[in-house]
């Protein structure tokens, strides 16, 4: 796996995983596996209230060097789930994430990591989320927030929080794109075998069918899609491919998703896009229709709906990177 950073110098970015007891040690190694490549430039440690041997939720503990004094110098800190968040969150706890916070930090969490959050008073006026079984409770401990169970992460700028297990992976690598852009993030995701970009405001995956449609591959619409999004597809050639009525492809692609065939569609073209922007010096209205959105003004609707900017503007902060 190679990344454009590979060679050249930048600061590196400090990220502290802050462990909290009984910690699911899955979402403590999400950031690892994300940040970790040695291309990148990021320094991810480990961090607890304490150190010394801080027990996961499966029992054995891990042990952990460096106490909260590391989130005085963290540029991110990261909160994995914890099994105790109906607990009080330790004071000295509240007092690192709030410092950390007012010195410039971005915070985010994994799944109910945002308890600690929410504890801290970080979440109040905010758009949150955690994992939707977890959701009424988070919205009950703060009631100024505002508590959405439907997405996969939210990102509140100097806040981000993200639901349950996987959907910590799509917050980091939605942090890497942020930082670096898409390009860098896509060949990560590819790297760990993680869908490249999911946008967060698919749902959570909460109601499915009783019993499948279809025994029909998605998967492989979609990735005959992804080799075809210069074309003018539809979603009834989407169905056509995986061999399913046009409703029943539509319904089980919602189910399966949690987003409409073509705004998944949409968001799989912009995200194209940028990696073209950041590593091609194609016209912006070309890479337009490479990406198969048209018209220069229907290509700039898009890209400014999913990213918040214009093509021009995404290309000047990434393209030197």
């Amino acid at each position: 796996m190679t990344s454009p950073l590979a060679s050249t110098a930048i600061p590196a970015h400090r990220i502290a995983v802050l462990v909290l007891d009984h910690a699911l040690p899955l979402e403590i190694g999400m950031p690892f596996v994300v940040f970790g490549a040695p291309q990148l430039p990021y320094d991810v440690l480990l961090c607890a209230r304490e150190p010394g041997p801080v027990a996961t939720d499966h029992g054995w503990p891990i042990i952990i060097e460096q106490g909260l004094d590391a989130l005085s110098t963290a540029d991110t800190v990261i909160i994995p789930a914890y099994r105790d968040f109906l607990e009080p969150v330790p004071d000295a706890v509240i007092d690192a994430l709030r410092a950390a916070h007012a010195r410039g930090a971005r915070i985010a969490s994994i799944c109910t990591g945002a308890f600690a959050l929410a504890a801290a008073g970080l979440l109040d006026g905010k758009r949150a989320t955690t994992h939707w079984y977890h959701a009424d409770e988070l919205a009950r401990r703060c009631p100024t927030a505002q508590i959405d169970p439907d997405v996969l992460y939210v990102d509140s700028d100097d806040i981000l929080t993200s639901a349950g297990v996987v959907s910590g992976i799509d917050l980091c690598l939605h942090l890497l794109r942020t930082d670096h852009g898409a390009a860098i993030a896509n060949d990560i995701a590819r790297g760990i075998v993680a869908a490249p970009y999911r946008d967060g405001g698919q749902a959570q995956f909460i109601r499915l069918p009783s019993r499948p449609l279809t025994s029909a591959d998605l998967g492989a619409t979609q990735e005959w899609a992804l080799r075809h999004l210069g074309d003018p597809l539809t979603v009834a050639e989407l169905a056509s491919h995986a061999h399913l009525p046009l409703r029943t492809f539509e319904r089980r692609f919602t189910a399966e998703t949690g987003t409409t065939p073509m705004k998944w569609l949409n968001a799989a073209r912009v995200d194209h896009a940028r990696e073209l922007l950041e590593t091609t010096d194609a016209a912006v209205d070309h890479i337009g229709h490479q990406c198969g959105l048209g018209t220069a003004a229907n290509f700039r609707h898009h890209f400014r709906n999913i990213t918040g900017t214009t093509p021009r503007e995404y290309r000047r902060r990434f393209a030197s990177r």
